[in-house]
Parts: C-alpha cells; structure tokens; sequence
C-alpha cells in the first residue's frame, strides 16, 4: 500500500518536502514542496525544465515531472519540519528513460525476472573541508599513516558523530565510522540493503554529510583525487545476488574457492569482462582517473586498481573477495551517481550470469608491488576520453543498461570532456610558456 505523504506530513510535522532526481552527471535537483500542496504532487508530480539539469534535452522539451517515490521518504533528522523524497522523472506520461532511477529500477524488474534480488553496500569516503575548497580542515591532521587516527578522528567527533546518530535514528544500522587513509579523509558504514535502498541512502547520504558538515563551518567533498599525493575518495561496493524472497544467498558456496558459488563467479566474469567500460560510468570524471592511475600517496599506497584483475582478501586489485557469498568492487569512486553505479553493476552482472562468463585467473600477489609480472590483464582507461571510448564500443553494456540512457550520457560526458580540453591550466603555462 503506498505511502500517503499528506498523511505523512500530518504525522510527522512536515512543513516542507524536498521532492529530489538526480541527473545524470549526479546532480541532486529538488523542488522544496509545502505540505498542504503534497498530494496533487505525489499524483503529478513536481514540473521541472529538464534542460537546466544534466539531461539530455533541450529548452523546446515539454515538462518533465518529478513523481516522488513515496517508500523513500526521509525526514531531515537535523530540521524535522522537512522530508527528503526522491522522484521518478516522466515526461508526457512516460518514464524518462534516461533518468539514472529509472535507469536502475528496470534493471532490477529484469533481475527479479530472472528470480535474482542485487544487494549492496557502498562505502562512501569524503574529505572535510575548509569552507573555500582550498585544503583540509584540520590543520594537526599531518600524520604520514594516518588511516584510523584515534586523535583525528575525535577533533572531527561533533561532524561525525552528528551524521551517525542520524542514520542510526534512521534505522541504517550504521555500524562503524573512522578516519581513512588520507589526511582529512573519513568513511561511514551503514548494513547493506535492495540495491535500490542503498541508492536512495547514498543519494541521501551524500546530501546529509554536505549538510552537516556546512552547519558546522566546513565543506565536505566526494571528489575523487581533491588532493595531489593523498589517497582518494574511492566508493567501494560490495555486491551479492540473492533470490527473490532474500532467503537465500546465491553467491554462497562454502564449499567453493573463496566461498563464491558459481553463479556468483558468473556474475563475477561479467563485472571483468565489462571492467574498462565500466569505468565511465563508476569513475565519471575527468578528475576519476588521477585516482585510478595516481602515483603512490604519502601513506604508501592509493588503495585503488590501475589494472583489471581479482583476488581473494586482498586490497590491491580490482575485485576482492573478502569472504563467502559476496564480492567488493573497489574501481567506484566518490563521484559515481549513487543510482548508476547499481544499475551498471546489475547490467554487466546479469550478461555475466546469462553468458556463463568465467571471471579468469585469480591473482594473489601485490599488485602495488608485483603488478608488472601481469602480462594478460588490462589496464583500466588512463583517462576519460578512453572510458568513454570503450563504453561506447562496448555494444551489449550500451544495450544493457539502455540505448537511449548510453546515448545521452556519452553526449553529454564527450561535452565535458571537449570543455576540460579546451581549459587552459597553470601546468601548461608552467610548463611549456617558454618553448
């Protein structure tokens, strides 16, 4: 039975609703909606211009309609008089097929067809910020290691302890939060959950650590490499497939190398065979690939994959298998669109298990150190032209995810890629001003 927001409201003390989509270069867009007006919403919808988002369309395009999805809503833990709902964009009566929830619910209605249920969890690292951008906010936090810095950690205790008696408050069954591996750097963990859940809690998530951390005087940020020589924000997800009344893990088999059965190292193979098309839509930025390539950090290591290739409980590739029934891709980084990156894993895991795809050797050595003696692997694209490029090529991923959202996402992010081209940098005029 669906959720009457009206009624929601009236419960709760809802003043305002924020009825939000996210676009397709992750962009959250809201309407901030009052409650006496909620109803005639939930049945229309909220009028957007898609054209002044990150959507394919143009000024001529009629109304496009945000319609809240009213299973998400969240009340504002931190201003009560306000919910979160994210929407389902439609245009003239129809689902816009582009729009990144969209995108990600048919691919679960094809999973569930297929009497398979994805679940996820994501790990989204964010530095604190100074207000301006411009460095850490945490003028002692110096340490060359200094990954789960007991006193660092404590100095940002008011940020992070605030964001956590959220989402506990909100029943995420948030179970651990420290400092990472660079300096300003921290993670929170929630359980995973339906693979739709956990992107409208990363959407959300993001939109409550940008908010608090801006209550509290600082900026946070999910950019992938927001520093030279520090660790970047990466957003690991770890995956398992099971059946459609969640009893049952079909990735589990005790009895298998690793704990994974063979249905999850199908899955598996399709996440490899897809890997360097995959990267334009986990690492969507320009600035992704300074994470995926960078050169080693201050603390030793970047903890991200350069080069496409799995492993059991080792950080150093692309996939690691930390234990039975499940498997972490480690290639997303913090600027992945929190409902792309489910819908990505779920396309190129469904032809992984169709085509019975065999993920390859498993590798156990340091990939930091020894990753040179892989002759047969592929290297991850170095930037984002070549992602764009082997996404592009990449026919049945295209098809997979859906020819209208590859066409308009490889539009628009050949667009950002041409606008970076064309910047000048303080590098080049270093550089080469006197050749």
């Amino acid at each position: 039975m669906t959720l009457d927001l009206a009624a929601f409201a009236k419960d709760k003390g809802i003043k305002y609703f924020m009825i939000s989509y996210t676009d397709l270069f992750a962009g959250q867009r809201a309407k901030l909606v009052p409650a006496q007006a909620i109803a005639g919403m939930q049945e229309e919808g909220a009028g957007f211009a898609g054209f002044a988002t990150w959507l394919d369309m143009t000024p001529a395009h009629p109304d496009l309609f945000a319609v809240p999805d009213a299973s998400s809503v969240i009340q504002l833990p931190w201003k009560k008089d306000v919910a979160w709902v994210a929407a389902d964009c439609m245009m003239e009566g129809e689902l816009v097929a582009q729009a990144p929830r969209n995108v990600l619910k048919r691919l679960i209605e094809q999973a569930e067809a297929e009497g398979k249920r994805v679940k996820t969890g994501v790990e989204a690292e964010f530095f604190l910020i100074t207000a301006d951008g411009s460095k850490i906010s945490d003028e002692y936090d110096t340490a060359e290691k200094p990954c789960y810095d007991q006193q660092a950690v404590m100095r940002r205790y008011d940020v992070i302890a605030e964001i956590c008696d959220y989402m506990l408050e909100l029943g995420w069954g948030a179970y651990q939060n420290d400092h990472e591996d660079a300096n300003g750097q921290f993670e929170m963990n929630w359980e995973f959950d339906d693979a739709l859940k956990t992107a409208d809690k990363h959407s959300f998530f993001k939109f409550m650590v940008k908010s608090i951390a801006e209550k509290h005087g600082l900026r946070a940020t999910f950019m992938p490499k927001p520093f030279k020589g520090l660790t970047g924000n990466g957003c690991h997800c770890h995956i398992s497939v099971w059946d459609n009344d969640s009893r049952t893990n079909v990735f589990a088999d005790r009895e298998a190398e690793f704990g994974l059965s063979a249905e999850g190292r199908h899955f598996l193979g399709g996440i490899m065979k897809h890997a360097s098309s995959l990267a334009a839509i986990t690492n969507p930025t320009v600035n992704s690939y300074k994470r995926i390539n960078a050169p080693r950090t201050t603390s030793g290591a970047t903890w991200s994959p350069n080069t496409v290739t799995w492993t059991g409980n080792n950080r150093t590739h692309m996939v690691r298998v930390p234990g039975p029934g499940r498997f972490e891709l480690r290639l997303p980084d913090g600027a992945v669109n929190p409902y792309l990156l489910q819908a990505i894993i779920i396309a190129a895991g469904l032809d992984g298990l169709r085509s019975r795809a065999d993920p390859g050797l498993h590798h156990d050595i340091d990939m930091y150190a020894e990753g040179h003696l892989v002759k047969n692997a592929p290297r991850l694209p170095l930037n984002l032209l070549d992602a764009l490029r082997a996404y592009d090529e990449d026919e049945g991923l295209k098809q997979a995810i859906g020819s209208e959202f590859s066409e308009a996402y490889l539009k628009l992010k050949h667009q950002e890629w041409n606008a970076y081209c064309s910047h000048f940098t303080q590098w080049e005029r270093d550089s080469t001003l006197d050749i």
